[in-house]
C-alpha cells in the first residue's frame, strides 16, 4: 500500500509539480509549490479553513506523485501543461485553453522587430520564452525597441500622404518607413548590432546590456536626476527578472524524450521525461523485468527498442545519461520507421545538459517512492478484481465496454473500448459508422456493431483477434438482451454485464444473470465502472462530432452568397443542423459571430427560394 504519511516525509524542500490520485490512479488535482514538502503537507493537516472542495479532494487521495523543478516559474509551466493533459477532476479548467506570451525576433523581414506574441509559427522568426509575467514581457518590448531604437511598426515603405510616426520624432525609432536606399545603407550595420544586442539578452546574455544601465543609472542619479535613475532601475529589475534562464522550456528543444534507468530496493524501472514543443509535459515510469543486474545502459537500450514501436511514438531526439551500444544501429530504426532522422545522444552541455541534469535530480527523489506507488497499485488491483470476482463469479482480465451516439437518428456511430487489468488499451479501441439503421434505434444500432466486431474476428482480422473476458453494455435488461441475440446467433460464448445509471445519469450498478448489483458500499468498484461508462461514452460522442463535422463541411451553405469557409463554420458551431439553419430567424442568424444583416437576408432568401432542397 501506498502510505501518505511515509512518503510524506520523503518529499524534498524544492519547488515542483504535484500529482494527487485517487484509488483507481486517475490524476484527480495537479497543483505547483515553492516548497513541495510544505505545500503537499498542507492538505493531509488538520480540515480547519479548508474549504469543502479541498476536503472533498483529500478524502479521494489515495497516492501522490511529484516532479521537481529549478524555480517556480519552470513549476507553474509544468502545471499548466499537466492539467491541460489530464484536466482533474479538482483542478478549475479554463475553457480558452490561454496560452503564455513569448517575445518574437522577427529575423524574416528586412528590419527586424522585437514583438510580445501568444502565436508561435514556423516563419523563420526567433521566438523566445514561455515566460509567465506579461507585464514584464510588455516592459522588456517596449524597453528594447526605445533602447535600441528598433522598428516599431509592419510598415515597409511611406505611401503618398503619410507621416513619419511619434517614435521617430522622439528619437526612438530611425525612421526606416522614411529613408532613402542610401540612408539605409548608413545605418544597416548599427542596426545589425542593434539586433545582436537584442538576441544576446533574450537568450540570457544580458550582463553586457544591464551593466550599461547600471552605468546610466548611477549617472542620472549622480546628477540629481531622480525620477530618471528610477525609471532605468525599474527597467534593471524586469530585465533581470525576465532574463533569468528557463532550462525546461526553451523552445528551441523540439520534441526530445529524456530517458533514465532507476533502481529501487528490488525492481529496476526507466523513467520517461516527454518535451513536446520545448516543453516538459509529464513522466512516466516503466517497470522492467529481468533476472539479471544488467547495467543502468542496457535497460535503456532494451527500453528504446520495444517501446518506440510507431511512428508518432517517436522523438527527434532522446537524451540518455549514458552511452548506449550499437547507437547507429539503433538511431537508423528509429528513423525509418519516422521517415526522418532520429537521434539518440548524451548532452554535454547548453540546454539539453540542464534538460538531462533536471532529469536526474527528479529521478533521484522518484527513487524513494516509486516502489511504494508500485505496491499501492497491486493491492488496488487485487481489490478491484476481488470485488468483480464476487459478483461475476469468474475472473476478469479484458473487458471490452460499448456505446452508440446520435443525434435524432442523424450520422449514428457506434463505439468500443477495451480495458485490461484495469487499464484502458487505447490501441485496442474502435470505432463504427452505423450503415443498416435508419433513425435512432440504439438496439438495433449496437446489434449492427456488436455483429460487426465478431464477424471481424471470425473472419481472422488481426485488429479484432482478441477475445475479451466479459463485454459491458451501457444500459440494461434490454441492452443484455440485444446483445446476446447476436452472440447466440453467431454461436459466441461470451458473458454480457449491464451498466445501469440512476434518474441523475450516474453509475447506479451492474446487471448481471437477470440480478442488479449495487455499487454504492464499494467505492473502489463503483469508480472503475464509472470510468468505463465515461470513456466509452466520450469515445462515442467524439466520434460523432468528427462525423457531424465531416458531413457538414461540404453542404448547401457552399451556394450561399457572401457565405465563405469562415461564416459557413461559424453557422455550423451555431446550430445542430442546416435544418435549423433554414428555419433560423434573421434576428437568431445575427447571433452568429460574423453574420451582417445582409448575410442573414440572403441566407432567408436563399432557402425560402430552395424550400425543396436538401443538404
Amino acid at each position: 500500500m501506498f502510505d501518505i504519511k511515509e512518503n510524506l516525509k520523503k518529499l524534498p524542500d524544492r519547488p515542483g509539480v504535484y500529482i494527487h490520485k485517487d484509488g483507481l490512479g486517475e490524476v484527480i488535482y495537479v497543483g505547483k509549490a515553492v516548497s513541495l514538502k510544505n505545500r503537499v503537507r498542507q492538505y493531509f493537516q488538520s480540515d480547519k479553513g479548508k474549504d469543502a472542495k479541498v476536503r472533498a479532494m483529500v478524502k479521494n487521495i489515495s497516492e501522490f506523485e511529484y516532479i521537481v523543478t529549478d524555480t517556480e516559474m519552470e513549476a507553474l509551466i509544468l502545471e499548466c501543461n499537466l492539467i491541460k493533459k489530464y484536466r482533474p477532476k479538482y483542478n478549475v479548467l479554463l475553457r480558452d485553453d490561454k496560452s503564455y506570451p513569448y517575445i518574437k525576433l522577427t529575423t524574416n523581414e528586412k528590419w527586424p522587430r522585437v514583438i510580445k506574441t501568444r502565436q508561435v509559427k514556423n516563419d523563420g522568426a526567433k521566438y523566445f520564452g514561455p515566460y509567465t509575467d506579461v507585464n514584464a514581457v510588455n516592459s522588456i518590448v517596449d524597453f528594447l525597441n526605445g533602447f535600441l531604437k528598433l522598428k516599431g511598426c509592419s510598415r515597409m515603405k511611406f505611401t503618398e500622404g503619410s507621416r513619419p510616426c511619434l517614435n521617430y520624432h522622439i528619437g526612438k525609432c530611425h525612421g526606416l518607413c522614411s529613408l532613402s536606399e542610401e540612408d539605409e545603407k548608413s545605418i544597416l550595420d548599427e542596426y545589425k548590432k542593434s539586433i545582436d544586442m537584442a538576441v544576446a539578452f533574450l537568450a540570457g546574455r544580458s550582463k553586457e546590456l544591464i551593466d550599461i544601465l547600471t552605468a546610466d543609472m548611477k549617472t542620472a542619479a549622480a546628477d540629481f536626476e531622480f525620477e530618471e535613475a528610477a525609471a532605468l532601475r525599474d527597467k534593471i529589475n524586469a530585465l533581470q527578472a525576465l532574463g533569468h534562464k528557463q532550462s525546461v522550456v526553451k523552445l528551441e528543444a523540439g520534441d526530445i524524450d529524456v530517458l533514465l534507468s532507476i533502481k529501487s530496493k528490488n525492481q529496476v524501472y526507466v523513467v520517461l521525461f516527454f518535451v513536446r514543443d520545448g516543453k516538459l509535459t509529464g513522466r512516466e515510469s516503466f517497470k522492467m523485468q529481468t533476472e539479471f543486474q544488467n547495467e543502468d545502459d542496457a535497460f535503456v537500450e532494451e527500453f528504446i527498442n520495444q517501446y518506440y514501436v510507431s511512428e508518432e511514438m517517436i522523438p527527434t531526439e532522446i537524451l540518455v545519461k549514458e552511452e548506449i551500444n550499437e547507437r547507429e544501429l539503433i538511431e537508423g530504426r528509429l528513423a525509418t520507421i519516422k521517415g526522418k532522422k532520429v537521434s539518440v545522444q548524451v548532452p554535454k552541455r547548453g540546454h539539453k545538459r540542464a534538460l538531462l541534469e533536471l532529469a536526474i535530480k527528479d529521478s533521484i527523489l522518484l527513487a524513494s517512492s516509486i516502489e511504494d506507488r508500485e505496491l499501492h497499485r497491486q493491492e488496488r488491483d487485487r481489490k478491484l478484481k476481488e470485488q468483480l470476482t464476487d459478483i461475476l463469479g469468474f475472473e476478469v482480465s479484458r473487458i471490452e465496454a460499448y456505446d452508440i451516439s446520435n443525434i435524432s437518428g442523424a450520422d449514428s456511430v457506434g463505439a468500443m473500448v477495451v480495458f485490461e487489468n484495469g487499464v484502458p488499451v487505447k490501441k485496442d479501441f474502435r470505432k463504427f459508422k452505423i450503415r443498416t439503421v435508419e433513425g435512432a434505434n440504439d438496439f438495433a444500432s449496437m446489434q449492427e456493431v456488436i455483429y460487426r466486431r465478431f464477424k471481424r474476428y471470425m473472419d481472422g482480422d488481426k485488429a479484432f483477434n482478441k477475445l475479451p473476458d466479459v463485454i459491458f453494455m451501457d444500459g440494461g435488461k434490454p441492452q443484455i438482451s440485444a446483445a446476446y441475440e447476436v452472440l447466440s446467433a453467431m454461436k459466441i460464448n461470451l458473458p454480457v454485464v449491464g451498466m445501469v445509471k440512476d434518474d441523475f445519469h450516474r453509475t447506479r450498478g451492474l446487471i448481471w444473470n437477470g440480478e442488479e448489483y449495487s455499487l454504492q458500499k464499494l467505492p473502489l468498484l463503483f469508480k472503475f465502472v464509472t470510468s468505463i461508462q465515461d470513456r466509452v461514452h466520450d469515445f462515442a460522442i467524439d466520434y460523432h462530432t468528427d462525423i457531424r463535422n465531416k458531413s457538414m463541411e461540404k453542404s448547401i451553405l457552399d451556394d450561399i452568397r457572401g457565405i465563405g469557409t469562415v461564416k459557413k463554420s461559424n453557422l455550423i458551431r451555431s446550430f445542430d443542423s442546416v435544418e435549423d439553419i433554414r428555419t433560423a430567424s434573421i434576428e437568431r442568424l445575427l447571433q452568429v459571430d460574423g453574420i451582417t444583416r445582409q448575410n442573414a437576408e440572403e441566407i432567408r432568401r436563399f432557402f425560402d427560394e430552395n424550400k425543396n432542397q436538401t443538404t
